[in-house]
């Protein structure tokens, strides 16, 4: 269309706005004298995003010219937060009104004003939070004009004006049965499926699936969803974490780049946000969440060209409840093992006897996290390596809970616990300053090593033993390497000694021992066991030494 044209058509449909409330008296809008400062034109086979402020309606209209054939054409407009309220009307232009220019004074009963008023029509009329598309084809030219409002607050919505063959290439397709299926639920995972959008099948490269995953509702549309991640992002701006691991996307410049999943989550006080987008597969399980909570899944399908997006219909779903942890009742004195494996909490109960109960853990290999509770009251919340001595203070008959899990940094592990209001006997000997094993390099030859380690003041039992590795096993030998474990776990073959040693003088509570009968140019590893009168075995940090090649 020419621009004086579009001029004349322009200025007919302002003085037609001014009495739109006759023509379409079903719409609730509060028409006021049209101003074109507030009319706009929308623009065709493109995302428009159009800001409203509370109860003042906003107008954009376009134009369709006559043509031969039918003329296709769609709008469809996307609310972002609120429900909003909009209406599509059509002015069927006539040649008799091309020339004629009104303005304010013109005299809008007269016969010929009311001709063309009558010729307005609604066409479509919406108010609500869903997406919603009108089609329409004409073989004539006519005006159109969108009117939205928001009645709640201010909010945003996206309009999509498509005529043509465009609106084929900018939506995503839906399939015929667009539900999400729940097919796996556990305390901590949700498993979704839904059925494959045909887009996929003919756009893949340009086409993900994006999931979103809280705890309040489903949302009709992504750019709903969005909003209430911002939302969350604006409460909360240091929630907010995000992950990116490979797969392929195609850009608008046509350059391909690798996200195999990118993970948005806000953290809100009213729960999380999470965003996740997952390329083209149509299953995904949903990790990480709290036992015994309903969260709300919903399942988008975005074109990655136009930023254009389709939204199944969305569903929800509780994680199981977290059964209570089995509680096992601890005997006084009594020495435990546990082995630990993965997150797997460890409970015990115990009823003191007196007024002082001491609680001893002592770490195999790895770290591990620790919890005592006295009442109800957490006394103690702490991750350590080795040996841990707790001492408390209370009463006769106070019940305390001990919890114990592996560290995450930690893959597998076990420990030993005792509890005791008696102190008498303790269940490990008295430690020296240091369980490191030293070695001498000036004393080392080609078939013999010797090595020192610390003593207590208290007489005590030392044995020594080795045994020859592979140099590309020393590492894994010293990671895997079992604290708990005693001589009864050892070969004969690898026993080199066992000897008594103490000093009163701690600064000279240090023996050596020299270990011959070696091979030249091989790797050793030695392990020094003190054994106390509870002969419960206390295993030195492992040492790996190789004896010298040539001599």
């Amino acid at each position: 269309m020419t621009g004086p044209r579009n001029c004349i058509l322009f200025s007919l449909l302002m003085v037609q706005c001014t009495c739109l409330s006759k023509i379409a008296p079903q719409t609730t809008f509060k028409y006021n004298h049209f101003n074109h400062y507030h009319t706009m034109i929308l623009p065709d086979g493109k995302e428009t995003t159009i800001h409203l402020l509370k109860d003042i309606s906003k107008r954009y209209y376009f134009v369709l010219e006559e043509d031969t054939k039918p003329s296709p054409f769609t709008v469809t407009v996307t609310p972002c937060d609120v429900p909003i309220e909009w209406t599509l009307l059509m002015h069927k232009t006539r040649h008799m009104f091309l020339g004629k220019v009104y303005g304010d004074n013109d005299n809008l009963d007269s016969p010929k004003s009311q001709t063309a008023l009558r010729s307005i029509s609604t066409l479509f009329h919406y108010k609500g939070n869903s997406v919603e598309t009108y089609e329409g084809k004409l073989l004539y030219s006519a005006i159109f004009l969108l009117e939205f409002l928001s009645t709640e607050r201010d909010t945003h919505i996206t309009v999509y004006l498509t005529t043509g063959k465009i609106y084929n290439n900018l939506f995503p397709e839906l399939p015929p049965d667009p539900r999400i299926d729940v097919v796996g639920s556990s305390h901590s995972s949700v498993t979704l499926a839904w059925k494959p959008s045909p887009s996929v099948l003919h756009h893949k490269e340009n086409i993900q699936y994006c999931l979103l995953v809280n705890e309040k509702h489903n949302y009709k549309s992504l750019c709903a969803a969005e909003t209430a991640i911002r939302s969350s992002e604006i409460k909360s701006p240091k929630s907010l974490a995000l992950s990116i691991s490979p797969y392929n996307i195609q850009s608008q410049q046509g350059m391909k780049w690798s996200v195999d999943e990118l993970s948005i989550i806000s953290r809100a006080n009213n729960g999380e946000v999470r965003q996740i987008c997952i390329g083209t597969r149509n299953n995904y399980m949903v990790a990480n969440l709290r036992p015994g909570t309903q969260y709300y899944f919903d399942v988008f399908v975005v074109n990655l060209l136009t930023n254009a997006s389709a939204a199944y219909t969305g569903t929800f779903t509780k994680t199981l409840q977290e059964p209570e942890p089995k509680v096992t009742a601890m005997k006084d004195g009594k020495v435990i093992q546990l082995n630990l494996k993965g997150q797997k909490l460890n409970s015990f109960q115990y009823q003191a006897k007196n007024k002082m109960v001491q609680f001893i853990f002592y770490s195999c290999n790895g770290q591990v996290q620790t919890q005592i509770f006295k009442n109800g009251k957490m006394l103690v919340s702490e991750r350590f390596e080795g040996l841990r001595y707790y001492t408390l203070n209370g009463k006769a008959m106070d019940i305390y809970l001990v919890q114990l899990r592996l560290s995450e940094r930690s893959p597998n592990s076990s420990v030993k616990v005792q509890v005791s209001s008696h102190f008498q006997k303790p269940m490990f000997p008295p430690f020296p300053e240091s369980l490191k094993i030293k070695s001498f390099s000036k004393l080392r030859t080609c078939d013999s090593i010797t090595i020192a380690w610390l003593g207590t003041q208290e007489r005590s039992k030392y044995c020594v033993y080795r045994r020859e590795i592979k140099e590309d096993h020393i590492w894994r030998e010293l990671m895997n390497a079992d604290k708990c474990s005693g001589p009864e776990s050892r070969k004969r073959s690898e026993k080199v000694l066992c000897k008594y040693f103490h000093d009163i003088n701690l600064q000279k509570a240090v023996t050596t021992e020299t270990v011959t009968g070696l091979q030249p140019g091989t790797p050793y590893i030695f392990d020094v066991y003190l054994i106390g009168a509870s002969d419960i075995p206390v295993r030195y940090r492992s040492k790996v030494v190789k004896t010298r090649k040539k001599c």
